[in-house]
């Protein structure tokens, strides 16, 4: 198994993403980039100690490549909003990429790279992996568990369809969402 870090915006957005796809074995919500050790939700808004809302995956790079990952990641958010998204905005909601080791780091590096040459302005901040720091359990599955909420409805499914809809060859078998 191996591990990647992303920050696009809301968790809550990025985990019910990479939940769906196969290969993956877990989506964790959690805090990355800061300076903080065990940061709090409320600390992480309020901007103390400049962590982003993150997710863990480990996934099966037998099942689902590094690089497959980075597709869905730029194509479920936008790479060009400086630190925000959408109606979430501050340094908590920036685009990143926390990169493991040197292979993620060229890889993350080369499709960003592309996209440029693409003539996209992605503003994705490319950092060395320090520490995750899984979030408070409520936020654990938020979309699983709150399918019916505002936010859900209005932010979150529209980013799930999408991602359904475009990657249908990477999703789970037997998916009904």
């Amino acid at each position: 198994m191996e591990r990647a870090v992303f920050a696009g915006g809301c968790f809550w957005c990025t985990e019910a993403v990479f939940n769906m796809l196969r290969g993956i074995v877990s989506a964790k919500p959690g805090y990355a980039g800061g300076t903080t050790e065990n940061p709090t939700y409320e600390e992480v808004c309020a901007g103390i100690g400049g962590h982003a809302e993150a997710v863990e995956i480990e996934f099966d790079p037998a099942e689902i490549s590094y690089r497959d990952l980075l597709t869905v990641f730029f194509a479920s958010h936008d790479p060009t909003q400086l630190n925000g998204q959408g109606p979430d905005v501050g340094e908590q909601y920036r685009s990143a990429i926390f990169y493991i080791n040197d292979a993620q780091k060229e890889g993350a590096q080369k499709y960003i790279d592309e996209l440029k040459a693409d003539g996209i302005q992605v503003v994705t901040q490319l950092e060395p992996f320090i520490a995750f720091y899984e979030s408070e359990d409520y936020h654990k599955n938020y979309f699983e568990h709150s399918k019916t909420s505002g936010y859900s409805q209005k932010i979150i499914a529209p980013k799930v369809g999408k991602v359904q809809k475009q990657f249908q060859e990477l999703l789970k078998e037997n998916r009904k969402d």
